[in-house]
């Protein structure tokens, strides 16, 4: 299969399966991470996805360029939704996504990690939008969210050059969190995923939806959606077990109601 999904818990899993190909995209393997996401989505139980790439070189170099060589421009059109569908419904899922990236996040790969909500890389990562080396611009949203994540100036620069980006300066950049040894990526990806996957889902949820708003509002408008959002996070049972949990100094034990 070219993705696998595993469940642990209250975390999931997705692996980009296509490793001799350094997991490029083709339309099947978009299709499918579409419909892994839209599946997950509808799990309650499912607090944290972490999304990472088969092998040790890459969590995916890009579109399938021997699939797009001959695209005529509706077709190219209908690849580019696509890919911009895939980021949407990350960027939609109501479980905090993390990309663990390790190795490779070229073009499409790239533009699949920016719709994550926390990026970290190993040491041996390279990131970046290619796409004018191959004659084309990017079309899954890197000219948009490489933009608003690390500000006009530097996506100017590299999605016009086409450089690729080591791991140390997409840290310097904000493009990464944080950046580990290849060896111990995924365990940090899981400590990170299962300390989100600790605190109530219902906030989680919440606040990041709240996050996703404050990129296309004012901040009045802003700052109304979280004040409702917070206000009705007082009719659920994870605030009373919160906050009675803090009070009588134990662990708290969510439950997402």
């Amino acid at each position: 299969m070219p993705i696998d999904v595993a469940l642990d818990g209250h975390v999931a899993t997705i692996t980009l399966n296509r490793p001799d190909v350094l997991n490029a995209f083709n339309t099947e393997h978009l299709e499918t991470l579409h419909n892994a996401i839209m599946t997950l989505a509808e799990e309650p139980e499912v607090r944290a996805v972490i999304l990472t790439g088969a092998g040790e070189r890459a969590f995916a170099a890009g579109a399938d360029i021997a699939e797009m060589r001959d695209k005529r421009p509706s077709q190219a059109l209908e690849f580019a939704r696509l890919g911009q569908s895939v980021c949407l419904a990350i960027e939609a899922a109501p479980q905090p996504y993390i990309a663990a990236v390790n190795g490779y996040a070229l073009g499409g790969g790239c533009e699949v990690s920016l719709a994550c909500d926390i990026r970290i890389a190993s040491e041996n990562a390279a990131l970046g939008q290619p796409e004018v080396t191959l004659g084309i611009p990017p079309g899954w949203g890197g000219t948009q969210r490489l933009t608003r994540l690390v500000g006009p100036g530097i996506a100017r620069e590299l999605i016009y050059t086409g450089r690729r980006v080591k791991a140390d300066e997409a840290l310097r950049f904000g493009l990464v969190n944080a950046v580990y040894p290849l060896s111990d990526l995924m365990d940090k990806a899981r400590e990170l995923a299962n300390s989100i996957a600790a605190n109530a889902p219902l906030a989680v949820r919440a606040s990041k939806d709240a996050i996703a708003r404050a990129l296309d509002v004012e901040l009045d408008t802003g700052l109304s959606y979280e004040a409702g959002v917070f206000a009705l996070s007082f009719d659920t049972a994870d605030q009373k077990e919160g906050m009675s949990a803090f009070l009588e100094r134990r662990k708290a034990d969510f439950t997402g109601s």
